[in-house]
């Protein structure tokens, strides 16, 4: 039975990730055709010092693909998403508390699953609507439903950010993809505007017993199966993630 669709198109994108940070570099990852370079480190040049300084290593990821995607405009609604968000913080605070150690006031303030969706909003004076969703292995789908019910209802324009890292060690028995880091921005925009380029849509459906598939430790995390699908200009991707036929597609 297919539960629903939504349709959007992209005004802009943007991706970073350790030595992928160039529209280059990463149209040659999409194809297959190169590997990364030396491993770089994401700048955040035009969050202000003292608010870059806490973000994590993960956080700066999303945040330098955010300032990409979008530099100048403000009161856009905005969504990071991210499966694991900032959990290496969090198990480091966890492990403190067990060893009896003081908890930084700080870490412990950033190590909520918004954390990034605040540090942007605060650097950049932004009033407009921040949500942070992790939804497992389907988290960039529940993203772009959540940013096309904003298109709905009546926002020009969202900006979609998707992040993750590997988690700590301790979470290595629950692994179930081959864990990398990286970040993507898609500025989406109705997929009627006049402005509107290709029109891309999700459509989904409940999945099956015969739709589930083992876990496979070397496949690619999902946000990075779509960044491909979207850069390859591949027509459809078919996945399965939290008991639904998730079903990308591609229009001219």
């Amino acid at each position: 039975m297919r539960f629903g669709d939504v349709s959007f198109s992209v005004a802009s994108h943007t991706a970073w990730a350790p030595g992928l940070d160039t529209a280059a570099a990463w149209l040659e990852w999409a194809h297959d055709r190169k590997h990364p370079s030396e491993p770089t480190e994401p700048k955040v040049k035009d969050m202000p010092p003292m608010l870059r300084r806490r973000a994590s290593p993960a956080g700066k990821m999303a945040l330098e693909a955010a300032y990409q995607c979008l530099p100048t405009q403000s009161d856009i609604p905005v969504i990071f998403a991210s499966r694991h968000g900032e959990c290496a913080r969090s198990v480091e605070l966890l492990m403190e508390l067990a060893g009896n150690a003081p908890l930084s006031p700080t870490a412990f303030s950033l190590s909520v699953h918004n954390a990034n969706a605040g540090l942007f909003s605060i650097a950049r004076g932004d009033r407009g609507n921040g949500i942070a969703i992790a939804a497992g292995p389907g988290t960039v789908e529940h993203a772009l439903i959540e940013a096309c019910g904003l298109l709905a209802d009546g926002a020009p324009q969202v900006l979609l950010v998707m992040s993750d890292s590997p988690p700590p060690a301790a979470f290595d028995s629950y692994k179930d993809c081959a864990e990398e880091s990286y970040a993507w921005a898609w500025l989406l925009q109705p997929a009627t505007s006049k402005y509107a380029g290709e029109r891309f849509s999700l459509s989904w459906s409940a999945a099956d017993e015969a739709d589930n598939t083992a876990v496979n430790l070397a496949a690619a995390p999902a946000g990075l199966d779509i960044l491909r699908f979207f850069l390859r200009r591949d027509a459809e991707l078919a996945r399965v993630a939290n008991g639904r036929r998730w079903r990308w597609s591609r229009h001219a």
